[in-house]
């Protein structure tokens, strides 16, 4: 699992960019491939997959 804060998510829209904590490369995230609500600054931890356009986070779950 990874790491990561929330750098933005579109609720209407269902998706949005997570910063990894070991990297400055955003990672997209849709919510299919979230286990809890996610919002701006969350911290979350997370799997990556490979997607059609590219990697996607996924198993996304916020830290408290």
């Amino acid at each position: 699992m990874q790491e990561g804060i929330v750098k933005f998510f579109n609720t209407e829209k269902g998706f949005g960019f997570i910063t990894p904590t070991n990297s400055d490369k955003d990672v997209f995230v849709h919510t299919s491939g979230l286990i809890h609500e996610i919002m701006e600054d969350d911290k979350v931890s997370f799997e990556t997959e490979q997607g059609h356009r590219g990697i996607s986070a996924v198993n996304v779950e916020r830290i408290d």
